[in-house]
């Protein structure tokens, strides 16, 4: 049985949470509980201590606490799970940007995993930009975020904030996880290829949708590796191997593709790399400046003959035409048991946005759409069927 830390900030939906732990400790969970100072005006410490069985912790210097123990650093190595429910703006903001004011936020500054967060607030406060940019910090670091409902909420006011109820919290927590023990390998970002000391061939790809992949695959339960180029989301809270070179990157892929079960080949890798790279700063001079280009590795292409009949590879086909034509072409000719399609040519998706359109191809000739969405739902189906295709 798990250890599941739970923090708990100062909004009304406090009252929601003794149930929640309650639900824990009936599957035999061992449950604590941190509360802010407004949190406890909501919810005193011992109705958590009566449900969990354990103290419920409120202050980082409480009087009569052992001097041995220093309580952020200790409650951060024993839990198995941090759950923060209600995370209401205020406890959002101060993860997202590393203020550590009290127990609860120091906590979380020492917690290495994922943590979960469940946010509850006014539509208004939930919808602001800064409640969403701080919002996309902590997802792009690799903790789960629980949307809240949609319907009344405590201030009078109807819309999106309201705190999902304890069962469905519990579910969504401790439920299904069906790419549990399995072992993803993603690659993500664009491989840069060096023509001096400071310029390069490189293209658009932000990463985003390889990090989608990573973020829900481990979401599912799956052990993710990141082998990531040039990328402007943020890996951190990932085992990840960072390479320049589309080089580089066939060479950690050959490393790491024995151990997984699931590859997603997400990365955009340069199709061409300079015949060699100046040692100098090439200067400006009079008329046109001609630089040789050598093929890269097809890096699909090279690592087919390493592919085990248990494993399942993925790779993407971007394309400005002939989308299907040539998405099924690379299907065939690199061997992949699945690929996903999607035109780059239209702004509204692809590369640097947060949405995508794709249809995803398989090695038995069927096909299945995906219309316009976040590409972390894409991500989710990505992983669905690939897991759904393992030997």
């Amino acid at each position: 049985m798990a250890n599941i830390l739970i923090g708990v900030s100062g909004g009304i939906a406090c009252y929601k949470i003794p149930s929640l732990c309650r639900l824990f400790k009936k599957e035999g969970h061992d449950v604590k509980v941190i509360l802010t100072d407004n949190a406890s005006k909501f919810v005193t410490p011992l109705t958590f201590e009566s449900v969990t069985g354990n103290r419920a912790y409120t202050g980082e210097f409480d009087p009569g606490l052992d001097p041995e123990i220093i309580e952020h650093i200790e409650l951060a190595g024993w839990a198995d799970k941090f759950i923060i429910a209600p995370a209401t703006a205020n406890t959002v903001a101060k993860a997202a940007q590393g203020i550590a004011d009290n127990l609860l936020a120091s906590t979380l500054l020492v917690y290495t995993k994922p943590a979960y967060f469940v946010p509850a607030m006014n539509t208004n406060m939930f919808n602001h930009p800064a409640t969403q940019n701080n919002l996309r910090i902590l997802a792009e670091r690799g903790n789960i975020l629980i949307e809240p409902d949609s319907g009344e909420l405590a201030c009078g006011t109807s819309g999106k904030g309201r705190m999902k109820e304890p069962e469905e919290l519990f579910r969504l927590i401790e439920g299904e996880r069906p790419l549990a023990g399995l072992r993803v390998l993603v690659t993500a970002g664009a491989t840069v290829e060096p023509i001096d000391p400071v310029r390069y061939i490189s293209n658009y790809s932000s990463g985003k949708m390889g990090l989608a992949v990573a973020l829900k695959a481990r979401e599912l339960g799956a052990e993710v590796k990141i082998i990531a180029g040039s990328i402007s989301a943020d890996c951190s809270g990932f085992d990840t191997v960072r390479v320049k070179s589309a080089e580089d990157m066939l060479n950690a892929v050959k490393e790491n593709i024995g151990s997984c079960d699931i590859l997603i080949k997400a990365a955009a890798v340069a199709d061409y790399a300079p015949v060699e790279a100046a040692l100098q700063k090439i200067k400006k001079s009079e008329g046109e400046l001609v630089i040789r280009l050598k093929k890269n590795p097809d890096i699909l292409k090279e690592i087919a003959p390493l592919k085990k009949h248990s494993q399942v590879f993925c790779g993407f086909a971007a394309e400005s035409e002939n989308l299907n034509k040539n998405a099924i072409r690379k299907l065939n000719e690199k061997k992949l048991d699945m690929i996903v399609a999607n035109d780059i040519s239209r702004k509204d998706i692809g590369f640097g946005s947060d949405d995508n359109e794709a249809d995803i191809f398989f090695a038995d000739g069927s096909s299945e759409h995906f219309d316009k969405g976040s590409k972390k739902k894409l991500a989710e189906l990505i992983l669905i069927r690939a897991a759904g295709l393992l030997k």
